[in-house]
């Protein structure tokens, strides 16, 4: 009866066993990961809203191999616009010469992604093509916004890009790039520091 009760019990364990193994197998798949969420970059430029002093080194004389800058100092206003995530910047330099504009920036949703237009008020235009990009994570960590277009410059096809970088509330830096090698190689040609 020993031996019986013995083998009622590894059956048992035996038919136990399968279940589970058979219901580990019934149990559907574990569900994938889910899709990144994508950053939502539309209060992205809020740290430029504002009042700054402006500092800018200006490379007048692009992709001819110069290392001859001019400097200036001046202001850069940035106002968001009607409550929106669009803002619109008043900048106004004197050094070498003297230099004012104003540049339109608008946040499209769906792309995620920033359009930056320069407006030419004295010519009543919007120059070149918008610049178009986002801000990521650079190569240190730290949010960075990258901007391109693609324009003529005194003839020549080229890229431009615009780099924002060192974004805190008391300074930040963008630099515009010319690259004519379809953006092998870049020269860079505007740095501006703002600083409050």
């Amino acid at each position: 009866m020993a031996m019986t009760l013995a083998r009622r019990t590894m059956l048992a364990l035996g038919a136990g066993a399968a279940l589970v193994a058979g219901a580990a197998r019934a149990e559907p798949p574990p569900p994938a990961f889910p899709a990144p969420v994508q950053h939502d970059g539309g209060h992205d430029f809020d740290f430029v809203i504002g009042d700054w002093k402006a500092h800018v080194r200006r490379l007048p004389d692009r992709l001819v191999g110069s290392t001859r800058w001019v400097e200036y100092d001046g202001i850069s206003n940035h106002r968001k616009l009607f409550g929106s995530n669009a803002n619109l910047e008043e900048f106004e330099v004197n050094g070498a010469d003297h230099m004012k504009g104003q540049t339109l920036r608008l946040y499209n949703a769906e792309t995620r992604q920033w359009s930056i237009y320069l407006l030419d008020v004295d010519k009543g235009v919007l120059s070149g093509p918008p610049q178009v990009g986002e801000f990521r994570p650079g190569p240190d960590g730290k949010l960075r916004g990258e901007f391109y277009a693609q324009d003529t410059w005194k003839g020549r096809a080229v890229l431009i890009r615009y780099l924002w970088m060192n974004l805190s509330p008391k300074a930040a830096r963008m630099e515009q790039a010319f690259s004519a090698d379809g953006g092998e190689t870049w020269e860079t040609n505007w740095i501006c520091e703002l600083a409050r």
